[in-house]
């Protein structure tokens, strides 16, 4: 068994898999993410938006214009999460899983001797089949760090080094 398989290994569900497959279930796993952030701030907004037209119903005066303006804010502050994930969602159609990189980069699978990276989109900690991988950015501070680099390389982040035991 190769040494990436051993590394990668993601439990006996997908005990001879390659990187690329845990790549695209990784991918899979950011698409959901993401779609629930867009499904729910799309929901945000239609709730605050019916607020608003409840509240222009309902009151006159000082009142009316408070609230109106309230609910504004909040489908406001809704619709810029929207944007966000959309971004997101934009971000992750630029990757390309279906390769094997030698050099980290946005769409590599990266090992290191403190977890496993997936270089994509900031979407936190993933589990899959009993083995975490942490989805980053690229351009967050640890994913910035680790760009360029290659098998056997090691970085510094907040004075703890990582050494980069593969990439895929």
């Amino acid at each position: 068994m190769g040494r990436l398989a051993f590394l990668f290994d993601i439990g006996p569900k997908y005990m001879n898999t390659t990187p690329i497959f845990i790549k695209q279930l990784l991918y899979q796993r950011c698409e959901a993410y993401v779609q629930k952030r867009i499904d729910t701030a799309r929901q945000a907004m239609e709730s605050a938006q019916e607020s608003a037209n409840e509240e222009s119903k309902s009151s006159a005066g000082d009142k009316y214009e408070t609230g109106r303006a309230m609910a504004q804010l909040e489908r406001d502050r809704h619709a810029q999460l929207l944007a966000e994930a959309v971004k997101l969602e934009q971000e992750l159609t630029r990757l390309n899983v279906e390769k094997k990189y030698a050099i980290i980069q946005p769409g590599s699978l990266v090992n290191t001797n403190r977890g496993a990276f997936f270089i994509s989109i900031s979407a936190g900690k993933l589990f899959l089949d009993g083995t975490d991988y942490f989805a980053i950015s690229a351009a967050s501070p640890i994913g910035t760090l680790l760009s360029g680099h290659k098998t056997g390389d090691a970085v510094t982040f907040n004075n703890v080094q990582y050494q980069v035991l593969d990439v895929a």
